[in-house]
């Protein structure tokens, strides 16, 4: 199936004008400068003015001398040559050299890549002003053509992992889809829980050419050329990354732990209606804990919870948690309250705290319910669902009441902390709101049925 996949026509112009843009010529100072800064090199000039850079650069293009500010001593200026004129930038070093963000080993990366920019720039600004205008993303139509195919192969494969998934044992060619391909293929076929998630971008230095997988253009420049999804492998200029939906898609190869990890990242990347955490945690309880006497208010043996924690960071959903290796239900109700509080965003995320808190207020006890609905329909899709399963959970746990000795409100206490933590890390703050996180989580054990 994979030898019929056409790759997408990327778009060259850009490029062909780096391999255009002009070369830097080092212009090196004739004579011996003294108090030279030892990470400059023989292109520094010393105090010299403006005029005298623009006599030394003149009519030579892509050239590029350093010297120290004649107003200002102890400041350093890099003054290149480009475009038929001297351009004088303000020149820093902290380990590295830098002008702007970019930051470079040497000087002559600094104005390689200053060069291409100020080249591609100045060539093709308008051109770049509508990169993002007819993106490939919202055209895929070689990812269309595709669907069928790889839905096969991961219908043959879904009881393997989702490397197996996109890759044929042979390596074939289907190694040649792109991630953006691979993502659209996975949502419409093998995503069953299809949450909206946001990319991670962060700024990535690409090694070799790369074009951007939004707007199919080249992703110019010599260092931090564009910005790469860490979650799920997206490369796209930094513009571009602006206007890519919440559709990204993690893989599981990036995930490197279960613990600590967001909440929707990690459904999404076992394809999981929850935390597989939260759902081999609660089976193990319901099965053999139910009438446990202070089950989540009686604490388990640290170091075993650590083991627990450590089992799902390694083995993931295959984590063996039964009573044979832990006989001791408090430390599965433990690993559970964990990876709650070890959440990067609370299950009642921080964007929603203040207005449970406001709701949690409200006097009137059928208003207050209304107001704690309104809010839950706030929470993002995977969240609201594992708040959901989880209180569907706790509910079961007071219907045994008399053997564990946990009511909705023992368990307030208990889950308040761990599901909701306030946006600032403020101690006063936490105490002043603690008795509205145990009404909040109360309420939402014993109207369960009503409020989801």
């Amino acid at each position: 199936d994979a030898e019929e996949y056409q790759p997408p026509i990327w778009k060259s112009y850009l490029y062909q004008l780096q391999q255009e843009a002009p070369r830097p010529k080092r212009i090196i100072c004739p004579r011996e400068v003294e108090n030279r800064p030892k990470y400059y090199g023989r292109e520094f000039h010393g105090i010299i003015s403006r005029e005298q850079a623009d006599e030394i650069l003149a009519g030579i293009e892509g050239a590029y001398i350093l010297r120290e500010s004649q107003r200002q001593p102890g400041c350093y200026t890099l003054a290149l040559r480009f475009g038929y004129q001297t351009l004088n930038y303000r020149l820093f070093y902290d380990g590295k050299h830098f002008v702007g963000e970019k930051r470079f080993e040497s000087i002559h990366d600094l104005v390689t890549d200053g060069l291409i920019t100020l080249y591609i720039e100045t060539k093709a600004s308008e051109y770049i002003s509508k990169m993002t205008t007819n993106p490939i993303y919202e055209h895929i139509g070689y990812a269309t053509l595709l669907r069928e195919k790889v839905s096969r192969r991961l219908s043959r494969t879904k009881n393997e992992s989702r490397k197996a998934s996109v890759t044929s044992e042979e390596n074939t060619p289907v190694e040649k889809i792109t991630s953006l391909v691979r993502r659209a293929a996975l949502t419409q076929n093998d995503n069953h829980f299809n949450y909206e998630k946001a990319h991670n971008f962060k700024v990535h230095t690409f090694r070799g050419p790369h074009w951007c997988e939004y707007c199919a253009n080249f992703m110019w420049g010599l260092i931090a050329q564009g910005v790469r999804c860490s979650d799920c492998g997206l490369n796209v200029h930094k513009q571009c990354s602006k206007y890519v939906p919440n559709d990204c898609q993690p893989d599981l190869k990036r995930i490197k732990r279960v613990y600590c990890c967001d909440l929707t990242t990690l459904v999404k990347a076992h394809n999981t209606q929850r935390p597989m955490v939260v759902d081999s945690c609660i089976r193990e309880i319901e099965a053999r804990g139910l009438k446990s006497e202070g089950l989540y208010r009686v604490s388990g043996f640290t170091e075993h919870i650590e083991d627990v924690k450590m089992a799902f960071d390694r083995d993931g959903d295959k984590a063996d948690i039964s009573a044979s290796i832990y006989p001791d239900i408090n430390i599965i109700a433990g690993a559970l309250k964990l990876y709650f509080r070890d959440l990067p965003i609370p299950v009642i995320t921080y964007d929603t705290y203040s207005k449970f808190i406001e709701a949690a207020k409200i006097s009137n006890a059928d208003e207050r319910l209304e107001a704690i609905h309104e809010v839950l329909m706030l929470l993002p899709a995977a969240h609201y669902e594992t708040l959901r399963y989880l209180m569907i959970h706790l509910k079961k746990v007071t219907l045994h009441e008399k053997e564990n000795f946990m009511n909705a409100e023992n368990l307030g206490i208990v889950f308040g902390p761990t599901l909701m933590r306030p946006p600032e890390d403020s101690t006063l703050a936490t105490l002043n709101d603690m008795r509205y996180q145990k009404l909040i989580v109360q309420i939402l054990i014993e109207n369960e049925d009503v409020l989801f």
